[in-house]
């Protein structure tokens, strides 16, 4: 999503970055240790954030393990202790040496181009997402490929050809990083048509997956549509659970923190919770 789109299209999918043995999320640290399981939990989840009044707050009490901006910087967020930032190569304009240098010092792993498909975000071709992937490479970081706005299951789609040319060129990709927008608001369907979408993904590239947006929002119209507080919150619930439960989902990111940015999707009001926001807080 961002650079500044409100969010994408039906049935959206999108970014499922993976860790695995190159950086995958700790499981639990002890047997029957209640707590390192939580804490592996919440590492597992994270959210996409732009700064507000009240961030550090709304990410402290979010119980996530990890936050990302859509760059290479924090972008003035001073994450609470324990959260994570993961830093993100935008578009073509983003690989340069500066903002090369400035996502190595943030940690281990890096975010590949954002939604090269559309052309209000990174609006790449393959080619040209191709010749600069070694810049990305050179970092030394685990890598997530581009990660597409929609159709990352679809055989000749526009991340099936970047991974075909990535393969072919001997690249690294260490995982899959998805992007996905729901248009049906009843949570049972719509966590199993995300979970299929997510399952046709691993299939096809056998990588971890990040599902670094995810969300409930109908674009069929043109104008974007919300489900209510209560359906979304019930997506969430249903949705977590089944993305815990998958080992290949490495992390997942809910769009977004913030209700300025989010509109119906939108966690916190400032440093308070809405119903959706307690749901996440509480997504084990």
């Amino acid at each position: 999503m961002p650079k500044v789109r409100l969010l994408a299209l039906p049935l959206l999918l999108s970014a499922v970055l993976v860790a695995g043995s190159q950086g995958a999320t700790p499981t639990a640290f002890a047997a029957g240790s209640h707590s390192a399981a939580a804490a592996s939990a919440a590492k597992k989840k994270g959210i996409s954030a732009w700064k507000f009044n009240g961030v550090t707050k709304a990410l402290a009490n979010s119980n996530v393990g990890w936050f990302y901006t859509w760059s290479s910087g924090k972008g003035g967020i001073k994450p609470p202790r324990g959260v994570e930032f993961v830093p993100m190569i935008h578009d073509k304009g983003s690989v340069t040496k500066k903002e090369l240098d400035q996502a190595k010092k943030q940690g281990s792993t890096l975010l590949g181009f954002n939604e090269p498909d559309r052309p209000d975000q990174a609006n790449m071709t393959v080619d040209q997402a191709l010749d600069l992937w070694p810049r990305l490479q050179s970092t030394g970081l685990r890598l997530g490929a581009p990660a597409v706005a929609t159709g990352g299951d679809v055989a000749g789609g526009w991340l099936d050809r970047f991974m075909k040319g990535a393969a072919a060129r001997h690249y690294r990709v260490d995982f899959i990083p998805l992007h996905w927008y729901g248009a049906d608001f009843n949570s049972r369907r719509a966590t199993g048509q995300l979970r299929s979408y997510i399952e046709a993904v691993h299939r096809r590239y056998k990588k971890p997956i990040w599902l670094t947006e995810y969300g409930l929002t109908d674009f069929s119209s043109g104008t974007p549509r919300y489900p209510t507080k209560a359906q979304q919150a019930a997506f969430v619930k249903k949705s977590t659970a089944m993305l815990q439960h998958l080992s290949y989902v490495r992390r997942y990111a809910w769009f977004t923190l913030s209700t300025n940015r989010g509109d119906g999707t939108g966690l916190y009001h400032g440093a308070k919770a809405n119903r959706v926001g307690a749901a996440y807080r509480a997504a084990a």
